[in-house]
C-alpha cells in the first residue's frame, strides 16, 4: 500500500515505525527538518519538508496514488482540511486526529465522509475508552471488546492456584469441558517470546494469558483464575487532560464517585464548572499527604494520565502500596510495557498504540472490522468478515490449512459470541476472531480475501 501521513509527531512517527516493518509504502510529511532527518536516517520512508496544506507538495508526496492518507498533525482542523484536499485530489481513503471528541459523536448529525474525511480518531477518547474497559473487568490486565461484548479479549497472569497450571491445552478442555473460552496468545514468565497456545502447550506459573471470551465465559475465567470481581465505585484521576476529563465525565455518566486532581489552578476551575459532579481537587498529584488527605486509600482505582510517564508511574506505585485494587498508568515509552507486572502497576495504556490499532484495520487485507494488538506481545488479533469467496468459506475449522502460529478465538454469528471448535462450519456472513504472529499474516489475510 501507498500511505501518506501528514505529522511527523509521536503518534506520526511510531505511525511510519510500524507500517515501515511491513514493508509498506510510506511518505512523511512534516515542517520540522530534524523530526524528519531523525525518520528519514531511523526508517525506511520517504521524508517530505513542507506544509501538507500545499497542493504542490500534495502533488509531490503523489497523492494522486494514494491508497490511505493519515493526517496526525497536532492541529486537528487541519488534519480536517488536508484530508479533505487529499481526498479531493485522488486519495483512496483519508484518516483525520482530531481532539474534539464532539465531532466523533456528532456523526449522525454531520457528514465528514462528505467533505472528504472517511475516518475521525481521537487518541485521547481511544484512552478514555479503553480505560472503561479496564474498569468493567477490574480482575483483569487487560480488556478488549468485540461487537460491543459479543466476544472479550482478557488477560491475566496465572497464579500457583489456579486449577489448570501444570497441564497442556488439551489436558484442560478435557477436563473444563463446558467452558465458554479459549486462550489465543501466552508469553512465559521472564520472557518476550510469544506463544499462540496450541493442544500441547503446558500452562505454567507466572504466564501471562490472552483469552477470547464470550460474555458467559467471563464469570468463568473469574472462577477458574481465582481472581475476585470486584465492585469498582470510587475513582481518583490524577490529570486533568483531555484523557483525565473525558475518563471523569464519562465515569460520572454512569455513576461512578470521581475525585480529579489537577495541578493547574485555572484548568481545575474550568473542570469544576463543567463537572459539577466530579470532586476536582487543585494540586500536584505527585504529594504523597495530598494523595493520603484526599481518600486515596478509600479508592478503588486509581487513574494517572498527567502529560509526564514518570509522574504516572510513581503515582501508581503509591496507590498500590495504599492497597488501592486497580491501577492505570498512561505512558509514552513503550519500554515500560516490559516492567508493568514487576514494578506493581495493573495496566500500562498508550495512546500511540491505541491509535495505531485503529488504524491498521486499513491496512489489512480482507475485511478487517476491528483489530487490537496486545500490550509487550508480538500478535495481533483480528476480526474478519467472512465473504462468499474466501477460502474459510463453507469449511469446518479442523478443516481449514490454518497456520500454526495462528488461532481463531471465536466467532460472531448475528451478534452473537461463540467459541467455535474444530467442528464449526464458518459460513459467509460470520465474523471470525483471529490471533495471529506477524509470520503468519499474509497467509490469514489470504484465508479471508
Amino acid at each position: 500500500m501507498k500511505i501518506i501521513i501528514a505529522g511527523g509527531g509521536e503518534v506520526g512517527f511510531h505511525l511510519a515505525k510500524l507500517l515501515s516493518y511491513e514493508s509498506q509504502d510510506i511518505t512523511l510529511i512534516d515542517t520540522d527538518k530534524d523530526r524528519l532527518n531523525y525518520a528519514e536516517s531511523h526508517l525506511d520512508i520517504r521524508a517530505l519538508r513542507g506544509d501538507a496544506m500545499s497542493i504542490s507538495l500534495m502533488e509531490e508526496a503523489k497523492v494522486v496514488n494514494s491508497d490511505l492518507f493519515i493526517a496526525v498533525t497536532a492541529e486537528e482542523s487541519i488534519n480536517i482540511t488536508i484530508c479533505a484536499l487529499a481526498k479531493q485530489l485522488g486519495s483512496k481513503r483519508t484518516i483525520a486526529r482530531i481532539s474534539n471528541i464532539e465531532l466523533i459523536k456528532a456523526h449522525d448529525l454531520i457528514s465528514f465522509q462528505d467533505i472528504g474525511v472517511d475516518e475521525l480518531i481521537s487518541p485521547e477518547e481511544l484512552a478514555a475508552e479503553e480505560i472503561q474497559q479496564l474498569l468493567d473487568q477490574s480482575a483483569f490486565s487487560n480488556s478488549y471488546e468485540f461487537e460491543g461484548g459479543a466476544l472479550t479479549l482478557i488477560g491475566t497472569r496465572l497464579e500457583n492456584d489456579v486449577p489448570f497450571v501444570g497441564k497442556t491445552v488439551k489436558e484442560a478442555a478435557s477436563i473444563f469441558t463446558d467452558v465458554h473460552f479459549m486462550p489465543v496468545a501466552l508469553q512465559r514468565k521472564g520472557t518476550q517470546t510469544t506463544i499462540v497456545p496450541r493442544g500441547d502447550t503446558c500452562f505454567e506459573v507466572g504466564d501471562t494469558v490472552f483469552f477470547i471470551t464470550s460474555k458467559e465465559g467471563v464469570e468463568e475465567l473469574y472462577k477458574l483464575t481465582g481472581k475476585t470481581k470486584a465492585s469498582i465505585k470510587n475513582v481518583m484521576i490524577l490529570g486533568g487532560g483531555r484523557i483525565g476529563y473525558n475518563t471523569a465525565r464519562e465515569l460520572c455518566e454512569k455513576k461512578f464517585n470521581v475525585t480529579l486532581i489537577e495541578k493547574s489552578k485555572k484548568k481545575a476551575f474550568e473542570i469544576a464548572d463543567l463537572l459539577p459532579n466530579v470532586l476536582v481537587i487543585q494540586g500536584d498529584g505527585r504529594n504523597a499527604e495530598l494523595l493520603e488527605e484526599e481518600n486515596l486509600t478509600s479508592m478503588d482505582a486509581f487513574i494517572s494520565v498527567t502529560e509526564n510517564s514518570e509522574t504516572n508511574i510513581m503515582s501508581c506505585l503509591m496507590a498500590h502500596t495504599k492497597k488501592v485494587q486497580k491501577t492505570i498508568a498512561l505512558v509514552e515509552n513503550m519500554d515500560y510495557f516490559q516492567l508493568s507486572y514487576s514494578i506493581g502497576i495493573d495496566t500500562l495504556i498508550n495512546k500511540k498504540l491505541l491509535t495505531a490499532n485503529t488504524i491498521f484495520r486499513y491496512v489489512r487485507k480482507g475485511e478487517v472490522v476491528d483489530m487490537t494488538t496486545l500490550n509487550n506481545l508480538n500478535v495481533e488479533i483480528l476480526e474478519f468478515v467472512v465473504n462468499a469467496n474466501s477460502e474459510v468459506a463453507n469449511y469446518k475449522i479442523k478443516d481449514i490449512d490454518f497456520p500454526r502460529t495462528a488461532i481463531i478465538g471465536g466467532v460472531i454469528k448475528k451478534g452473537q459470541g461463540i467459541i467455535a471448535l474444530g467442528d464449526y462450519t464458518i459460513i459467509p456472513g460470520d465474523r471470525i476472531v483471529v490471533c495471529c504472529l506477524p509470520r503468519s499474516l499474509k497467509r490469514i489475510e489470504r484465508l479471508f480475501l
